[in-house]
């Protein structure tokens, strides 16, 4: 049997899940308690899951690195119906933004068949490289920042002044903030959530930055590897050891400081499926909104296979979701009149 029956988008039944953690995660936007978001997040998104006809195996939870609540690696979802699939899940990218209740949250959710995504196991963290369409075939991680700042220039047709890289305001990615203020390009420092920050780079309509730059999280990278492939677009990674240890753990797997993870290292098939829904406020989708009964979501959803992206604006009712179960809490009370 296929992997893919050719006629399912899997990622318009995927958006229902990452519309669930954000409905549940939303009621801790903004009260400072990261892990009761992620929590949310995850219960709500685990339940979704399992009511898609796939048989899904988590490949990439998200929370493994800092011990927050997660969907394990390993862990099977889907209704055991259906097609063989690789699962990466992050249930909120930028869940200090959303406890700090700040812009830029998203739930996201990638497939892929059986076996297709890279498993970072005890490599936590990449250097990573992602532009669009345009600049695609010319960015080379190995080449000096200058270089790539200046080919994605000239790819997209701008002056150095009118380019934009986006990368995770960090300590570790001071370096490479140092060489692109140098040259004068535009910078977009994000607190957080660095598939949003790739997002930026190839989402049609949305290219609010031209290069993303920078070390971030490894599970995060998977999952961006099939939106970018949705998208066109290009990335590339080289492995980042925190110590000695993070070193030779990854040598003993065959990748050293000189590994390059190209796109398809990252995930092998073009059959990928990739949905977000907006968790807070950001230029990409509206976060979720509480209107008294019901609860306004905004997600896409994308499939590789046909470059085809959705944007989804939804009104859901939040009595029927509890009475089907949903992690979503209800009180008939709370609109009736004083």
């Amino acid at each position: 049997m296929a992997l893919f029956a050719e006629d399912k988008n899997l990622a318009m039944e995927l958006v229902r899940a990452a519309e669930a953690a954000v409905m549940a995660s939303g009621r801790w936007f903004g009260l400072g308690n990261k892990n009761e978001v992620d929590r949310a997040a995850v219960e709500a998104m685990r339940f979704a899951l399992h009511g898609v006809d796939m048989k899904g195996v988590i490949v990439i939870g998200e929370g493994e690195k800092d011990e927050a609540p997660m969907l394990f690696n390993g862990e099977e979802v889907g209704t055991g119906a259906g097609s063989e699939v690789d699962i990466a899940v992050d249930p909120i990218d930028g869940t200090r933004l959303m406890a700090q209740g700040q812009d830029g949250a998203l739930s996201v959710i990638a497939a892929a068949p059986r076996n297709s995504m890279f498993s970072p196991q005890d490599l936590f963290y990449l250097n990573k490289i992602v532009t669009g369409p345009e600049a695609a075939s010319y960015i080379d991680i190995q080449a000096p920042v200058e270089f790539n700042v200046r080919i994605v220039a000239k790819a997209k047709g701008k002056a150095i002044h009118e380019t934009t890289v986006v990368m995770l305001d960090r300590p570790r990615n001071e370096s490479i903030l140092r060489k692109v203020r140098a040259m004068g390009a535009r910078i977009r420092l994000i607190g957080d959530g660095d598939v949003y920050g790739a997002l930026m780079t190839c989402l049609t309509g949305h290219e609010t930055a031209d290069l993303l730059l920078g070390i971030g999280g490894s599970p995060e990278a998977v999952i961006t590897a099939c939106a970018v492939k949705c998208l066109d677009g290009n990335m590339q990674c080289t492995p980042y050891f925190r110590n000695d240890q993070d070193e030779q753990k990854a040598n003993a797997r065959g990748i050293t400081r000189e590994t390059v993870l190209t796109l398809n290292d990252l995930v092998k098939s073009d059959n990928v499926f990739f949905a977000a829904a907006g968790g807070s406020d950001g230029d990409l989708l509206k976060g979720v909104h509480y209107h008294g009964e019901h609860i306004e979501t905004n997600s896409l959803c994308m499939r590789g296979k046909t470059g085809t992206i959705r944007y989804i604006s939804a009104v859901h009712s939040r009595k029927k979701l509890a009475e089907m179960g949903e992690n979503i809490e209800y009180d008939p009370t709370v609109n009736e009149a004083n």
